[in-house]
């Protein structure tokens, strides 16, 4: 296989085109963000990077808080929306027909339309060039009950998630493994 060598960049793809809502339930906003992750499982903390330029910058810097909702294949006009229109100048909400609605343990709304909501609080801001990187705390997980089996275990392939590739939106298909499927013991056929 024959490879060219590029400059740096942010080519690493798949990623979750995520909607972020800060602000409160009286003034909510929403933006959408790629980069972000877990970063960790005790606890539980993700992160997410936001220029600090855009309309939603000095709302989590000084509320601390944000949620970061999942987003579904019929959710991907809105994100890639409010992706590109500033809150300064829109109402995202009505633009999009999304419903902020309140959260749990934060004071940011969650979106009512999408199937999961990580609730987040910030712990530390890292200042790296052109975006800062918020660190935060999972403080709640709100899961529509849509994606639970009947033994209640959480079903995402229902989801209908979305990703975004250099420049393109996809819906994630197919489940195709699960984790440690490559190592499992195989079960002894009986006769």
């Amino acid at each position: 296989m024959s490879k060219q060598i590029w400059k740096p960049g942010a080519l690493l793809s798949p990623l979750p085109p995520i909607l972020v809502t800060c602000g409160t339930m009286e003034q909510p906003n929403v933006l959408t963000v790629a980069w972000t992750g877990i970063i960790n499982t005790q606890p539980a903390m993700t992160y997410i990077s936001v220029r600090p330029e855009r309309y939603s910058y000095p709302m989590i810097r000084s509320s601390g808080e944000f949620v970061l909702n999942l987003t579904t294949a019929n959710l991907v006009r809105a994100a890639d929306y409010c992706g590109v229109r500033t809150g300064a100048k829109t109402n995202k909400f009505n633009d999009c027909k999304i419903t902020p609605a309140p959260a749990s343990t934060v004071c940011a709304p969650i979106l009512q339309e999408s199937p999961m909501n990580l609730e987040c609080k910030v712990t530390q801001i890292i200042e790296l060039g052109s975006h800062h990187m918020f660190l935060a705390e999972i403080q709640a997980i709100q899961v529509d009950e849509s994606l639970l089996d009947e033994k209640g275990a959480l079903n995402l392939q229902r989801a209908n998630l979305a990703a975004y590739a250099h420049g393109s939106y996809f819906e994630l298909g197919k489940k195709i493994g699960t984790f440690g499927y490559s190592v499992k013991k195989k079960k002894k056929r009986t006769k």
